[in-house]
């Protein structure tokens, strides 16, 4: 693996709030017009938070503001799996293949009475979103969609991909060789998460900003990528289910 020298993540101001039916494509384009120096450049990464996608795409569903509960009903139905409750907190699989809280539905930056579900399809919804940049402002550019997991064993939440486009999910380093000459039998680093996680720096948690540019990834990275087929566990591989 080559690693960049240097990254740059730029925060994409100006995108206004995302609603049923909103072109995010269209809107990407635009705010990177104004707050891009040069616009969108090949070989950038854009990173688009999944409550924006999820809005665009419809995936609201009404729930009893009221109700500190209402919205459990939702998680059950979103859920293939429960794996564990405690308290309000449900850990559960998705269709998807994500294990995640609450089967990934949300409240925060939606209207109230309103939660948010995830994308039917992460990665398709990615490629369509790069498909659109692509056909609007004539670059290609790469396309992570992204949301905030907790992780076992570890306090705080990180971004991750649950879907993409226009890069590789993981980076397969089995087969080469470490600084000192040794093979390497089991490093694949998960890329798109990476580059979630760096990019929620400068987007924040309630900040207003749900897009972010990441420029100077190595070139060899960009190829077709899928959050389902190259991150997402098999159960038959998973030591904890």
């Amino acid at each position: 693996m080559t690693a960049p020298t240097r990254l740059e993540i730029l925060a994409l101001v100006g995108m206004p709030e995302v609603r049923p039916g909103d072109d995010i494509a269209g809107l990407v384009v635009e705010a990177a017009a104004g707050s891009l120096p040069a616009g969108l450049a090949d070989g950038d990464v854009v990173v688009v938070t999944q409550k924006i996608v999820s809005k665009a795409e419809g995936r609201l569903v009404a729930i009893d503001p009221d109700d500190p509960a209402g919205h459990r009903a939702v998680v059950d139905e979103e859920s293939v799996r429960v794996l564990r409750r405690r308290g309000d907190l449900v850990i559960s699989e998705t269709r998807h293949g994500f294990v995640c809280a609450n089967a990934g539905v949300d409240v925060s930056n939606v209207a109230r009475g309103f939660a948010a579900l995830l994308p039917e399809d992460p990665d398709r919804s990615a490629r369509r979103i790069r498909a659109g940049i692509g056909a609007r402002a004539g670059v290609k550019v790469a396309v992570i969609v992204s949301d905030t997991f907790g992780r076992p064993w570890r306090r705080g939440v990180t971004d991750v991909a649950i879907g993409c486009a226009g890069i590789g999910a993981v980076l397969d380093l089995r087969g080469s060789t470490d600084g000192a000459g040794r093979v390497l039998a089991v490093t694949e680093v998960a890329v798109a998460d990476e580059l979630a996680g760096a990019a929620d720096l400068v987007m924040g948690k309630a900040s207003g900003v749900p897009v972010a540019v990441v420029r100077g990834v190595q070139r060899s990275w960009l190829r077709r990528g899928e959050v389902r087929a190259e991150i997402v566990r098999p159960p038959a591989e998973d030591l904890f289910r």
